[in-house]
């Protein structure tokens, strides 16, 4: 009699991951790069069964790099891409009975009402982690992090869901911050380009 292994959240994580998101083709990123694959994050992190265990997953993953709730006041990112990111953490962590606040950080300013580019909760004054959904470059992550600053916020570390292997570890260990991640092209079975 064999004993039905299941798969740990992060292993699930990575096969949600790679059923929804991943999508084969040649296609041209954000960071104006080429590549043979997309990891189209929102087919996940909008999935009902994806979105919690982001939430959990990342939360557990801050706390293991010591940016867990104790530490940090806020969670935010640029939108799009980091908008449900930043609603599962803010979510699993109110889950635990934990208060973390979340943010969304425009690509620029609004020209109309507050005119303001972070928002939500100020941030002034209030330590913070920037969350994405996918990162290659850690352009968008370092966009965001200028962002947070320029609000008055400490920015403390960043975390994405899938690192692509691209040099957005390299881009934000040179602005000297820390930097997690849950998944990897190596856990999607992807090769780098």
């Amino acid at each position: 009699m064999s004993i039905e292994q299941h798969p740990t959240p992060t292993q699930r994580l990575a096969e949600l991951v790679a059923e929804l998101a991943v999508v084969h083709g040649r296609v041209t990123l954000s960071s104006g790069r080429e590549a043979d694959y997309y990891v189209d994050m929102r087919r996940a992190t909008l999935h009902h069964e994806a979105a919690p265990l982001i939430g959990h997953l990342l939360l557990d993953r801050l706390e293991e790099a010591g940016l867990g709730v104790s530490e940090v006041d806020a969670v935010g990112g640029l939108t799009l891409g980091a908008d449900p990111v930043v609603c599962a953490v803010q979510h699993a962590a109110a889950s635990r009975g934990l208060d973390l606040d979340a943010f969304l950080v425009r690509t620029e300013a609004k020209g109309h009402g507050m005119k303001r580019q972070v928002e939500g909760p100020d941030i002034a004054g209030r330590r913070v982690v920037i969350l994405e959904d996918t990162s290659t470059t850690g352009a968008s992550a370092l966009r965001a992090v200028a962002a947070a600053r320029t609000a008055g916020a400490t920015v403390l570390g960043v975390a994405a869901v899938v690192d692509r292997d691209t040099g957005a570890r390299e881009a934000i260990a040179r602005a000297e911050l820390p930097y997690v991640w849950l998944l990897d092209t190596a856990d999607l079975n992807l090769a780098t380009r």
